[in-house]
Parts: C-alpha cells; structure tokens; sequence
C-alpha cells in the first residue's frame, strides 16, 4: 500500500521541482535579457550581442520558440548588422526563417534598412525598405522611412519613384526641406527649370542649400537663356564650389558671355574650363576659338579651331569656316585652303557652305590644290553657285588656271568634253603646253598631235607661231626633215613669229634641217646668219660654228670651212677637238699637206683623250704616205696600233704597211703584215684585200701551193667555191639596196645557210639584222648581231652593238643587256652611242638593283660635258634613287637637289617631293609645307608625287600642332589617291597614329 501512494508523490515531488528549476532559470535569462537590452539601447552592440546569443544558448530546447528566443534572434542580428559583422544578413535571415510569426519582422526590415541607409550603402538600404509594412509604421517612423526610401531612389536614379516618396515628405518639419531640395534637383535634371525654381526659392533661406543652388541657378538661368543673371549666380557659387564645379561655372559664365557678345570678357572663364573628365569637346573648342576670332587674335583663334577633329555638325562647319578664316589673316593659304575645303563639303549652313566654297576655289587658282584639279574645282562652283555674284571673277580663273596649273592633261581633258568659245583660246594654250609637256618625256608622236590641234584652233597669233616651230622640231627628232623644213619655214612667214621666244633659233633650226636632208649651201647660209646675229646662247653658238665648218667643208669650200671651225675653237667649247681635227684634215684638200700634218701632229699632242685621235693618227699616217714619207707613215701607224690596239683603223693601218712594204718590194715584210690582217681580222674587207694582195706576191714569186696552203687555214676563204660565194651574196645584196626586204631577208639567209663562213658573212649577218629589226623582229636578230659583234672591231661593230643592246632593253633583259653595253661604251666611235651606252649601263645596274655600280655608272655619265639635261636629270635621279634604296640619305639628299636644277616633268616632280621628305626629316616643317605647294601648284599632274608630298605636310602640320590640318590632309588622301596603295596605306597608319593622340584630350575623337 505504501509503494503505491509513494509513486505519485514522488512524481508530484520531481514535477515541482522542475517546475521550480524552470522558473529559476527562465527568472535569470529575463534578468540577462534586460540587461542586454540596456547595453543595446546604450550603443553598446558587441556586448549586447554576445549576452542576447548566450541567452538564446542557454535556453532549453522547448523554449527555443519562446517570444524570449525570438527576441534574442532579433536583438543579436539587429546588433550583428550594426556592427557590420561578416554574416549579420544571414543572422536576420536565419531570424525571419525561424521566427515567421514574430511581431517584429517588420522592426527588423526597418531597423536594417534605417542602417545600411546611414551607412551609405543605399543599395542594399533599398532592398530592405522593399520589405517594411509601410502600414504598420508609427507617424514619425513613416516620415523616416519615405525621405530615406526616396533618397535611395534619388541615388538609384529613378526619379520618378523617388519624387513620390520625397513628396509624402515634401511637409515635413524634420525632412521637408531636404525633400524639396531633392526635389528642385530632379526637376533640374529633368530640365523643368520652372518646378525646379519653386522647389529651391523654398529652401534658399538655408545655409545648407543655399551655396550649392546658386550653381543649380546660374545652370538653370544659362540654360532658359538668362545669361546676366547665369554670370551673376556663377560667380556667387564660384568661392565656395568644388574643383570639378567650379570648371562647370567657368563654362557657364564663359558661354554666358559669349551669348551676349562680351567675347573679351567670355575668353579667361572659357580657358578656365578643365572639360568632362578633362577632355574638351570641339563644341568647347570652336567658342574659345570664336572668341578669339571676334578679338582678332588669330593665332590664338587658330590654336584652337585646329583641334576640331571629326567634327561634322553645324559648329564644325563654323569652326572650318573661321579657322579658314583666321589662317588667311595669318596668311598661312595652305591652311585655309584645307579649312575652306572641309566647311565647303557640310550642308549644315548653306550660306557658310557656299561662301567656303568660293574661298575654297580662289585659293586653288592661287596656290595649287593637290587633291583635285584646279579647273574642276573652279568648274564645279561655276555648276554648284550659277548665281553667284562672283561668277564672272571665276570664270577668268577657269581660263587661266587651264594653263598656271600646268596640269595639261586633266585640263585638256576638261576641255574636250567643254567646248564652249569661251574655252577655245585655252584650248589652244592647254594643247600647245601639253606638247611641250609630251615632248620632254620623249612622246614625240603625241607632241606632234598636241601641236597640230593647237594650230587647228588659232586664237591668239603668238600662240599659233609657237606651235607652228615646235612642231617643225618635233617632225625633225622624228626625222621627217622636208616635213620640218617646211614647218620652220611657215613658223617664219607668221607675223607673230618675231614676238616669240622661239624666233632667236630659227637660223640655226632651219641650218639643221638643211643639213639633214644634205642641202648644205642653204644650211651653211643660215649657220652663219645665226652666228652674225651677236647670240648669247655660247652652246648653240659654238654648235653653229661646227655645222657652219662642216657644210663649207662638204660644200668643198675649205679655206671658209677652216675660217668657221677656228671660230669654234676659239671658243673653248664642247667639240673644240672636232673643230681642231676638221681643220687639219681640210688643209689636206687645199694642197697644204705640210700643214695638215703639222695640225694632225699638233692635234695628237693636244687631245690626249679625243675620240677623234685615232682618226687623227690614222690619216697623218695616210699623209706621209702621200707625201712619200714612208718610214714616218710607218712609224705613225704602229703608235696607232700601239694606242689604239683594237681600234677601228687597226685592220686599215696594219694593211697600209702591208701595202707600203709590198710597194718597197719588201714582199717578206709585207706578207708578215698581210697574214696579221688576215689572222686577226678575219671576215672583215681588210682581210680580203690582204689576202687578195698576198696572192699576187705567191703569184709572182711562184709559190702557189705555199699560197692554197695558207689560205685553207682562212675560215672565211674558200676558194673553190668563191665565185659562187660571190654571185650568192650579191644577189641578196641586190634585193637589200632596192628595197626589196622579204626578198633580201631570204637571199641572205640562204648564202648564210650555203657559206656560214663566206667571205661575205660578216656582212651578210649584219644586214639580215638589221632587216629583222626594220620589220621589229628583234628576237630574231640577235644571232646576227652577235655574230658581228663577235668578230674583231669593224665597220659594223659598233651599229651592230647598239642595236643589240636596244633589243635588250626594249625586252627589259637588263642582265643580257649589261655586257653588251659594256662592250659599246669601249667600242663606239660615235659620241652619241657612247652616251647611249653610259646612260642605259646606270639605268639596267639600277633595275638589276646593283646600285653601287649604278651609281659608278650615272658618275660616269655626269662626267661628259657633251651630255643633254635629260641625261644628266637621268643619271642624277640613278644616283639619288640608288643612294635612298641604299640607306644613303646624305647622298640621296644631295643628288636629288642638282636634280631639281636640271629637271623637268615627273623628274622635277620627284625631286621636289624628296626636297620636303629631307624637309620634314630635320624638322624645317614650314620649309617643307612649302616646297609642299610648289609641288602642288607646279606639278599637280603628277598625282603620285603629290600625293607622298601630302602625307609628309600633314606630318608637318602635325609637328607644328596644328591636329585639324594634319587629320584632314590624311582624310582626304586616303579618300581620293585609293589608287595608290602605298600611299594611303602610310596615310592610314599616320591618322590612326594621331587620333589615339588627340583622343587624350577631345572628347568628340573617338580612338
């Protein structure tokens, strides 16, 4: 019984025991909890928070859903997130997850909001007011929470969202103020100048706002066009603004007073301006630059429109316009000329357009243009402006440009396709320049033409003279000489003649076309008309002497021939040795041998180096002869053998002593002398003579087997078959002299075929050759002429090597070429051919890209005084092209400067261009911009040239930091030279090189 009632009593004992426990330590946890809620409200969150989480330890599992667990949670969460504890969020998580119905759910929204808020962490402020019940806040919590709500979306930039919460605030003692304050701002922002003035005249009397509104004000005021009152509030904001506001107020007072005119006063707070992230726009850049402008201080206007890059709206085209402006008041013409180009090219302002366009075209005709011809930029205003008041001026300058552009070809081509009578008197200017033009780069044939059509429309008589003698000199280079004699012969009838600058060498032009076409009574007349007439050209003067000499001399009449020839070598000119030599042999034909041979003598001594000493040596020997002086003949022939060992008169001179022996009946000697010949002369008319004379002596002495022996070692004897030899070759030889070429082309290779080695092969290949080549059969040629030239000299040697080599070159084989000129520089006779020889040795080491010998070669040539300017122009343009593609500049620079002196064409175009490359290399970038617009305005038809020569002024401009020019000059390089690659390829690479600069600085480049 005992047991029974002793377990419930023990049960009740153990209940109320736990009971009493539970109590004890809830009563402990209570007093813990206010206490960390004091420590808490006293700010003191890490104290708190460590008490409220070993609160929430301490209590036992049932109670872990208690209202004091939860406040624990949210107390230690609240305290976490104020400390900026790593996880405080997901303390206020784990708090909402465990505790879903807790009251203060919206407390903790509200209270983590409130402290991200005061943190500046709006962000993540917006994200937490998001959740708060607004409903259930108290008055003052709800005034809090709207103003800070309404600043996070202010901060967010969602205006709209953030006006409707600082309007619920817009009233409110605590936040009313800042509220309109925000307010005015976003109306600001938004451009409601109106709104925005109400909500700040609302707020004005604070000291909080009141500094940072008068920035808003003087904004606002520039912005409705209230400038007086924009500078009055900009410089009130100005002392106590901030260093990026004050850049702001610098540009709204300068444009304030740019607005109203007060340019001087508009200039300081302009420049004071540091730009958006210290970049300016071209529209910052066009109003300093204005400003300026307006001041007429040009140089400072220019330093500033000519930043203006990429620039394509209607303050560019301003700018382009005031730049151009500004540059002709500097009188910097090719500046403007770009400026005007660029404003003339934009249809914003129509009226600055076509007032740009007129600047644009007159600085054309007056400087040059290189991107475009000068006639089609005047033509085009003439078809863009009909009306323009300034047509008629224009309209002259159309004319006249046709012929100061000394772009002939574009010009000439303008002109055919406008064919109105306006046009015709520069018709016939273009066609005659164009003539002259063509008749320089050796298009004699095209010159011919021009001259023809420039005679065909005869406007103006001078004009029409001119023509007439120039194409009289180009039908005599074409050697068409009755043809020319005639032309001459107009061009004297025409009463213009006279005023020409042609006139003075008329004589000694029509002297030459007689002497061509062998009247030398009528050419000798007019050398010496030429000589009396007292003419300062000392080269044509000197040459009007000789070919005087030479047409008495021909004329037979000696002793005037011998008076005309001292006149040359008085003179001390090119030839004086001819003259020399002319002379000497002309007593010759006036029985006075004793003074021939004094004179040749003389002659030996005194020109070492004449071309014509050996001839000269050849006949003092044939002259002792005459006179019977056989050891002196013989002596004089072996100096001429010695001297000249492979000379032309080398077969003649050993043969002359054969001959001199053989008539001394020194038939030994003589023999000696005529094996020579033939062993090395062999196929050549001496040797065949000498053996022809050999045989007479094995004749007469009876040694006919010794004979037949002998001339079976002769290739080119074979004396059984000679009288066929003989027939078969005259028979081709009949065909050749009449003309007949098919036919002689067969007969010659037929004897070829029959007696490779006749007697008459030497002969026979160089007149197949030369047949070949008359029908342009080059190639087939070849092998007769080097058959020829394979021989000892002779009297084709030379023709034959210059005719070969031609063949070559024409071919462009310049390494088979090479020798072969080789060979006729020491070969030729004639002084002609040498100089042929010297010229295309430079060209083909040039083209074979053996530049030190192509350079030895061009020195070679530059060396004859005898050589025309368009030789020498090619040897020095070898030698700079060679010394540039050799790393050379020094040498390149200097070639390229004697070139400039002698040039003409695309030569002198080259030159030019290379004067502003070396220019712009030392830094000379003003130099180099002119020699820039000499180019421009002298040779504008050479379009590759001037397009290099724009590139490198545009690294002129660059160098001069002038940006404007030089990214517009490469704009339009690249825009109008596409057809040549290289160029627009280094204009390309230049303008990348300086827009990634200039995008440092302009906000409108874009890199």
């Amino acid at each position: 019984m005992r047991i029974r009632t002793f377990i419930p009593l023990l049960f009740a004992f153990l209940f109320s025991t736990a009971v009493a426990q539970k109590t004890a330590i809830f009563t402990h946890n209570r007093a813990d909890f206010d206490k960390a809620i004091q420590l808490y409200q006293a700010g003191q969150y890490q104290s708190a928070s460590i008490l409220f989480d070993n609160i929430y330890q301490a209590l036992p599992d049932a109670d872990r859903q208690s209202d004091l667990a939860a406040d624990c949670s949210y107390y230690a969460a609240i305290s976490a997130v104020k400390l900026q504890q790593p996880g405080a969020d997901a303390k206020i998580l784990k708090f909402l997850k465990e505790f879903p119905t807790s009251s203060k759910h919206n407390e903790a929204y509200t209270e983590v909001a409130h402290y991200y808020f005061n943190a500046g962490n709006y962000e993540q402020a917006l994200e937490w007011f998001d959740k708060v019940d607004e409903g259930t806040l108290s008055a003052d919590d709800s005034e809090r929470f709207s103003f800070q709500k309404g600043y996070c979306y202010f901060v967010a930039k969602n205006k709209k969202e953030a006006q409707k919460y600082f309007n619920r605030v817009a009233n409110s003692k605590t936040y009313g103020k800042q509220a309109k304050y925000y307010l005015g701002f976003i109306a600001y922002e938004s451009e409601d100048y109106k709104e925005a003035t109400r909500q700040f005249e609302q707020v004005g009397d604070d000291e909080r706002y009141k500094e940072k509104m008068s920035y808003f004000q003087a904004d606002m005021n520039f912005k409705q066009g209230k400038f007086e009152k924009a500078i009055e509030e900009g410089n009130r904001a100005m002392a106590k603004s901030t260093a990026g506001e004050k850049s702001e107020l610098n540009k709204i007072i300068g444009e304030s007073y740019f607005n109203l005119k007060k340019y001087q006063e508009a200039i300081p707070y302009l420049s004071a301006y540091k730009g958006k992230k210290g970049k300016w726009s071209n529209t910052d850049y066009y109003m300093l630059g204005y400003a300026y402008y307006q001041q007429k201080d040009y140089e400072n206007a220019i330093g500033q429109f000519n930043k203006i890059i990429n620039g394509n709206d209607f303050v560019s085209q301003n700018a382009y316009y005031h730049l151009g402006e500004s540059y002709l008041k500097t009188d910097k013409k090719q500046q403007a000329l770009n400026a005007f180009k660029n404003a003339s090219e934009m249809e914003f302002d129509l009226k600055i357009q076509e007032d740009a366009y007129l600047n644009y075209a007159k600085l054309s005709y007056e400087i040059g243009n290189s991107y475009q011809p000068i006639p089609d930029v005047l033509a085009g205003f003439l078809q863009k402006y009909p009306s323009n008041p300034n047509k008629p001026e224009i309209e002259t300058l159309l004319i006249n440009s046709f012929i100061t552009s000394k772009n002939y070809k574009g010009a000439l081509e303008l002109l055919e396709r406008n064919k109105s009578f306006a046009n015709k008197q520069a018709y016939q200017k273009v066609t005659f320049y164009r003539g002259l033009e063509l008749y320089t780069d050796g298009d004699y044939q095209e010159a011919l033409s021009m001259f023809e059509k420039s005679i065909n429309e005869p406007r103006d008589a001078k004009f029409t003279a001119r023509a007439t003698f120039w194409k009289g000199e180009t039908q005599y280079v074409l050697d068409r000489f009755n043809e020319s004699l005639l032309s001459f012969r107009e061009f004297q009838s025409l009463p213009a003649a006279k005023e020409t600058p042609e006139f003075k060498n008329l004589d000694y032009n029509l002297g030459y076309a007689y002497f061509k076409l062998k009247e030398y009574e009528q050419a000798g007349t007019y050398f010496e008309q030429f000589t009396t007439k007292g003419n300062t050209d000392k080269v044509r003067l000197n040459d009007a002497y000789l070919r005087l000499g030479d047409s008495r001399f021909v004329s037979a009449k000696y002793w005037p021939a011998m008076d005309a020839y001292n006149k040359a070598i008085d003179l001390k000119g090119v030839d004086a040795d001819y003259a020399a030599f002319q002379k000497a042999i002309s007593y010759g034909f006036v029985s006075k041998n004793d003074r021939k041979i004094e004179d040749l003598s003389k002659f030996v001594s005194t020109y070492p180096k004449s071309q014509y000493r050996d001839d000269a040596l050849y006949e003092l020997g044939n002259t002792y002869l005459t006179e019977k002086k056989t050891e002196q003949a013989v002596a004089t022939y072996d100096k001429l053998l010695a001297d000249y060992k492979d000379g032309t008169y080398s077969a003649k001179a050993v043969l002359k002593q054969g001959l001199v022996y053989y008539n001394a009946d020194k038939d030994n000697l003589a023999l000696a002398k005529f094996k020579k010949v033939a062993a090395d002369y062999p196929s050549t008319s001496e040797a065949l003579e000498a053996v022809s004379t050999a045989r007479i002596i094995y004749l007469d002495s009876g040694r006919i087997d010794e004979y037949a022996a002998w001339v079976k070692t002769l290739s080119f004897v074979e004396v059984t078959d000679a009288e066929l030899d003989n027939d078969t070759y005259a028979a081709a030889e009949k065909q050749y002299l009449q003309g007949n070429n098919k036919q002689a082309i067969s007969g010659f290779t037929g004897y070829l075929a029959k007696f490779p080695n006749g007697i008459s092969a030497l002969k026979a290949n160089f007149y197949l050759g030369q047949l070949y080549y008359a029908d342009k059969l080059e190639q087939n040629a070849i092998p007769n002429y080097e058959y020829v030239i394979d021989q000892p000299k002779n009297e084709f040697t030379e023709q034959a090597l210059v005719r070969l080599s031609e063949t070559y070159l024409k071919a462009e084989q310049y390494a088979k070429a090479v020798p072969v000129l080789e060979k006729l520089k020491d070969a030729a006779d004639y002084p002609q051919n040498k100089t042929f020889a010297q010229a295309n040795l430079m060209k083909s080491y040039y083209n074979l890209k053996e530049y030190p010998k192509a350079v030895s070669a061009a020195e070679v040539v530059l060396q004859n005084p005898k050589i025309e300017d368009k030789v020498k122009a090619d040897a020095q343009i070898i030698i700079a092209r060679a010394a540039f593609q050799s790393g050379d500049e020094v040498k390149a620079k200097a070639a390229y400067a004697k070139l400039q002196t002698i040039a003409k064409g695309e030569l002198a175009a080259e030159a030019l261009y290379y004067d502003v490359y070396f220019k712009n290399k030392e830094g000379k970038f003003e130099d180099s911009n002119k020699a820039v617009q000499k180019l421009t305005k002298d040779y504008s038809g050479y379009r590759y040239y001037g397009a290099k020569a724009l590139v490198v002024m545009a690294k002129n401009f660059y160098g001069l930091k002038d940006s404007f020019n030089a990214t517009y000059i490469l704009e339009n390089v690249v825009k109008n030279f596409t057809e040549f690659e290289d160029v627009t390829a280094e204009a390309k690479a230049e303008l990348e090189k300086i827009t990634a600069e200039e995008a440092k600085t302009n906000s409108s480049v874009k890199e």
